[in-house]
């Protein structure tokens, strides 16, 4: 089974994903690590395209001691370093070249091909697994979006809130993956919500997905 988390920053899809995937005993895919890491393999090496650079590299996802989720990145762990201020920026830049989600979505459709997954992103539902049997579009208030962001990243909220506008302007318009529910998508408002309450409501939609599809095999 695969369950598609989308949603803008903030909304809650890393940290409900995560857990969800360690309650069903699914694999999980951060969709944005993979974009993040092609980021930073721009900054790092200017002089070739971040298509060739997201078309070349290998990017895993590897599950460290404690079930924290680890990526890998042209063979060395990148985890801490696309979470880096400027990566982010790099990473939202880059995720606008189509050529560079056209490279990215191969690679994502490669690792979601077996399994049972939980993958969270911008546009998961509604190009990289349209299939998928379970399509949930997590969404908040833009100010709680913010401070959840600021809380985490230790910044200051204003600034946040001006750089996730700004974000947020370029995932809903641009040409390729634009940020939106997926047809069929239950869109799920986390503003005043618990991670637990998120999680169970999204667990619940994943149980009566399989139920159904225990039913259509009999």
């Amino acid at each position: 089974m695969l369950i598609a988390i989308d949603g803008p920053a903030g909304a809650g899809k890393s940290t409900v994903a995560r857990a969800l995937a360690r309650e069903l005993g699914y694999r999980y895919l951060d969709s944005g690590a993979m974009y993040r890491c092609v980021g930073l393999l721009s900054l790092e090496q200017p002089g070739r395209s971040p298509a060739e650079l997201a078309g070349a590299e290998r990017i895993d996802m590897e599950l460290a001691n404690g079930g924290e989720p680890r990526v890998i990145c042209a063979g060395r762990d990148v985890t801490a370093a696309i979470r880096e201020p400027e990566v982010s920026e790099a990473a939202s830049r880059v995720a606008a070249d189509p050529d560079v989600r056209r490279a990215l979505v191969v690679k994502q459709r490669a690792l979601l091909a077996g399994g049972d997954w939980v993958a969270e992103g911008r546009d998961v539902g509604t190009v990289v697994a349209p299939e998928a049997e379970v399509k949930v579009f997590l969404t908040a208030d833009a100010h709680e979006r913010a401070r959840r962001r600021a809380r985490e990243l230790g910044a200051d909220e204003q600034v946040v809130l001006a750089e996730q506008a700004l974000r947020d302007e370029r995932d809903i318009t641009r040409e390729h993956g634009r940020l939106r529910p997926a047809p069929g998508a239950v869109t799920i408002d986390t503003t005043g919500l618990s991670v637990e309450q998120v999680i169970g409501r999204t667990a619940a939609l994943a149980r009566a997905a399989s139920t159904r599809h225990l039913g259509s095999l009999r």
